[in-house]
């Protein structure tokens, strides 16, 4: 009989490629979904699959613990704005929340990690299912970082690793070594955006994996959308960790960056 897996999904592309690399490595998919947040079409790539509300905790454990999931992957993306607009926290959500002395994300999904550990169902990194996925290191593009970007990176690269100690978000956009755009609870897309409105394009995005960041909980993610967002945004170059990111349809969004002259690099 196959080993089941819980794969707890948010948002995005990312909870169907790992369900379909879980089932290409023969486990039974045990798919559970958040309502308006999840994509549908996931119930084509599992065996079983389930819809729960943001917050149903005690709901999740139990139908883990039904389907004889002895483990669990986190895929995907729950943005704090949804979170404060349509989580329903359940009896059990609730108890793990006020066991809490901050908010921080990594505080929340820490909690709710033990909280299921204590059921007996280990939770788990997607990253050993989705190496092919994973940021390699280098310059990934036909156009390489200019000089000044060069001292951006640096600068940047320290920088977003600070405010990532913080817990207060993944993602910085910098310009002639100055912070335009910190992350925060809008999440990147936006920081990307309001970076580029205010240096008035050339800009560069940093988003890194933050210290002391549970890999199993939340590893950074870039994708098609984030190529058109930094194109919007007037962006010229994206760096991310390598080997802690996960890039989504990567061989497309190498091209695309290479159609539109921006950089991606792998630090």
């Amino acid at each position: 009989m196959r080993r089941a897996v819980g794969l707890i999904a948010g948002n995005g592309e990312l909870p169907l490629l790992l369900a379909s690399q879980l089932r290409t490595r023969g486990y039974r998919v045990a798919a559970i979904a958040h309502r308006g947040l999840s994509r549908e079409d996931l119930e084509n790539r599992a065996d079983s699959f389930h819809w729960v509300n943001v917050g149903e905790l005690g709901k999740i454990i139990a139908i883990l613990k039904e389907e004889g999931a002895k483990r669990a992957v986190f895929i995907g993306g729950v943005p704090k704005t949804y979170f404060f607009s349509q989580a329903r926290p359940d009896e059990r959500a609730l108890r793990v929340l006020l066991r809490l002395k901050d908010k921080k994300d990594d505080a929340i999904l820490r909690a709710i990690a033990e909280e299921m550990e204590g059921e007996g169902i280990r939770v788990v990194s997607p990253a050993p299912y989705m190496k092919e996925a994973l940021a390699e290191a280098g310059c990934w593009t036909l156009r390489k970082p200019t000089g000044r970007e060069e001292k951006d990176l640096a600068f940047g690269w320290k920088m977003a690793k600070r405010i990532g100690r913080l817990d207060i978000g993944q993602c910085i956009v910098v310009k002639e070594q100055m912070v335009l755009a910190v992350e925060a609870v809008e999440g990147t897309d936006e920081t990307i955006q309001r970076g580029g409105r205010l240096g008035k394009g050339d800009v560069m995005v940093i988003k890194v994996c933050k210290p002391g960041q549970d890999r199993r909980l939340d590893l950074p993610v870039i994708g098609p959308t984030t190529l058109q967002i930094l194109e919007e945004a007037g962006a010229t170059t994206l760096a991310v960790e390598a080997r802690k990111t996960i890039v989504v349809d990567k061989r497309e969004v190498i091209e695309r960056a290479n159609q539109k002259g921006i950089c991606l690099i792998g630090m």
